[in-house]
Parts: C-alpha cells; structure tokens; sequence
C-alpha cells in the first residue's frame, strides 16, 4: 500500500475509535438528543455513520479486473451530488435507513462496530491495494481507496455534528485537514479558487448535500 493510503486507513481508524469513546461516555439521555441534521438523534447519527462488517468483507466478492470508473474519493461525491444524484434523490431513504438502523440497535451495539468491529473488519482488507477495483451498486466500479476516502470524510463531518449536540474533542487534526482537501477537491477548480480568493461572488458552497 502507498503512504496516502495508510495515512488514509490510520485517520478512519483514529476517527471511529474517537466515535466509541464519545459513545461509551454518553449518558441515557444523551441518545435521544436532537442534532442539528433536522429530524436527526444522536443515536440514529451514530447508526449511520457505524461500519458494518459486512460491507467490509463484502468487497473481496466484488472485486473485478480493469480500471475503475471512480478513481477517488472526489469522483465518488461529485457523482453522488450532481444533479439527479443520489444525495438528492435518496436523502429520505438514507434518513428512514438510519432510523430504522437505529431502532434495532442498541448504544453498546454501535459503540462495539465503532471500537471493534469496524476495526477488525478494516485491519482484514490490508492486502487489498488501494487501487483494486470492486463493482458498486451505484457507480458501475471503484477503487477500494476511493471508498475509504469516503469514509474517512464521512467519519469526520459527522463527529463535528456529533459534536455540535453533546459536545467532547473535535476530529483529529489529520482527519480535519484531509477532510477539507477532499471537499475543496469536489468543487470545480477555478470557481473555488476565484470565490476562497474574493475573486467572485459565484455560488460555490456546498460541494456536498
């Protein structure tokens, strides 16, 4: 594997041990809080966000030969966002998954995909090299990097509204700056750089829904 991929790998793993640690001290209460994602609880935050095994050891039967029609985690988002995309037309269903997730299962469930499962079924793809190719649903094919770019993205937007509803640490500073990169990597280059530079007013933000 290359350095940015376990540098990758490190920052996802460091991010779901900061979501078991912040879980595991939550009181009852604290599940059912609000968070600022309308309609959202911290415990149906926590069902989202959660790793599953099985995506994880689900890769290894996908995997196909050739290149990948997504090459990195940018290419994922700006297909997920443009329009007609699935963070538009599938909001409602990945909120209804969430809750249903949620309902199922309990805090100590969560917390143990954050603090072990997750983990384990993560250290169980270090032979795959970033660049293997395996088939997505919704992309036709992607590289295994680019879904740990994701990952590691989502991981970190979703501690900071974790955060923003019961406080504790911020996400890891590599976490954050890989974040930013990622994000600022969606948006077309040169009308970013003309709005981050006062250049023009253009609607830039956000990349993502």
């Amino acid at each position: 594997m290359n350095s940015q991929n376990d540098t990758v790998r490190a920052l996802l793993a460091e991010a779901w041990a900061s979501w078991a640690e912040r879980g595991s001290a939550l009181a009852a209460e604290d599940w059912d809080r609000s968070t600022r994602l309308p309609g959202w609880t911290v415990r149906e935050l926590y069902a989202h966000v959660a790793p599953v095994p099985e995506m994880f050891t689900g890769l290894r039967a996908a995997v196909l030969d050739g290149r990948a029609e997504v090459v990195d985690g940018a290419g994922v988002l700006r297909a997920y966002n443009r329009p007609g995309g699935i963070a538009h037309t599938a909001a409602g269903q990945v909120a209804e998954a969430a809750k249903q997730a949620a309902e199922v299962a309990e805090p100590a469930v969560l917390i143990a995909r954050f603090g072990v499962e997750g983990p384990a079924a993560l250290d169980g793809l270090a032979d795959l090299p970033p660049g293997t190719t395996v088939a997505h649903p919704l992309l036709g094919s992607v590289t295994v990097g680019a879904l740990g770019e994701v990952a590691l993205m989502e991981a970190t937007v979703h501690l900071l509204d974790l955060v923003a509803a019961v406080g504790g640490p911020p996400p890891a500073e590599g976490a954050l700056h890989f974040t930013r990169a990622l994000l600022a990597e969606v948006a077309d280059p040169a009308a970013f750089i003309e709005a981050a530079t006062g250049r023009s007013a253009a609607a830039v933000l956000p990349v993502i829904r």
